[in-house]
């Protein structure tokens, strides 16, 4: 595995094939809510992400989108107001690479530490960001991608992170770091701890979630590695039948207050593989959620109070 930094984009390849295109300084337009994602392939070379679909062109592959930080949108497009549905306010936030260090550790992890500022569409700086990204090979047919990110608000007030179902829309607690899907993804099936699930899935708690593509030649396993809300895990926002999504979110029911000054960090882990890549979520799942907290920790503790 190497990494190649080319003009805003970072290239992780396994021989020939790019396994993730992470776009650090993207160009989409405002309304948009502009933020680096990353494009993603199987080591079989299939498509497992989807870039500006006609139906949502603010999902952006894999990324970190919040539809509510206290008056901002940073996932994109229209706000959802309770009693007017969406409207497209002057409230879309741009997530800002500040720099990164980029490195391939001994034992072939790929790793990138980014600083990222978190602006309103006023000019006013909400959060800064500490993001980490790993990227590794698990086997022959997989490969794993992790990625924490630590929120810490310097605006002079409180945030709330919410979701539009926390601000009243029924089951659509969309918040978090989200996968999107190609399109020809939508029908796929969802798979849960315990069997499938489908959209039926949308809003319960839980430690992971895994979407099989309709032709069955990609699977995705997504692990939350945040630290639960509840003893059960948070819930998901999942989607199949109207396109290919899933995010852990905290912030799906009810908003999350952050004070002035304190840190949120959220964290999910990605596995892309076969059919099968549910089977790996009690092994590699496992060790890639703990190695994630382990590190958060480790950070939490250098940090003076």
């Amino acid at each position: 595995m190497h990494v190649h930094d080319d003009h805003g984009r970072l290239f992780v390849r396994d021989g020939a094939v790019t396994l993730a295109e992470y776009v650090y300084e993207p160009t989409e337009a405002t309304r948009e809510s502009p933020r680096p994602y990353a494009l993603l392939r199987s080591r079989s070379d299939v498509s497992v992400t989807a870039y500006r679909p006609s139906d949502h062109v603010w999902h952006k592959g894999l990324s970190l989108a919040l539809p509510v930080v206290g008056p901002h949108n940073f996932w994109g497009g229209p706000t959802y107001v309770h009693g007017d549905g969406y409207v497209q306010l002057p409230n879309n936030g741009t997530q800002r690479h500040k720099g990164a260090e980029v490195r391939v550790d001994a034992d072939g992890v790929a790793r990138v530490e980014e600083a990222l500022d978190w602006i309103a569409e006023s000019g006013e700086l909400v959060l800064e960001e500490e993001r980490t990204l790993t990227a590794r090979i698990v086997d022959d047919t997989t490969w794993a991608l992790t990625w924490r990110s630590a929120l810490r608000n310097v605006s002079r007030a409180p945030l709330g992170f919410g979701s539009p179902t926390s601000k009243g829309r029924e089951n659509a607690g969309y918040a978090g770091i989200f996968w999107r899907g190609p399109v020809d993804f939508t029908g796929g099936e969802i798979v849960s701890p315990v069997g499938g699930g489908g959209d039926g899935i949308r809003g319960e708690p839980g430690p992971w979630l895994a979407f099989i593509a309709p032709d069955r030649d990609a699977g995705i396993l997504m692990i939350d590695a945040s630290d639960p809300v509840t003893g059960t895990g948070n819930p998901w926002f999942a989607r199949s039948e109207e396109y290919a999504g899933l995010n852990p979110s905290p912030f799906f029911h009810t908003d999350t207050l952050l004070p002035a000054g304190e840190t949120l960090v959220l964290a999910a882990a990605l596995v892309v593989g076969d059919v099968d890549v549910a089977d790996l979520a009690p092994t590699v799942g496992a060790a890639l959620v703990a190695e994630v907290r382990a590190h958060l920790h480790s950070r939490l503790e250098e940090t003076p109070a």
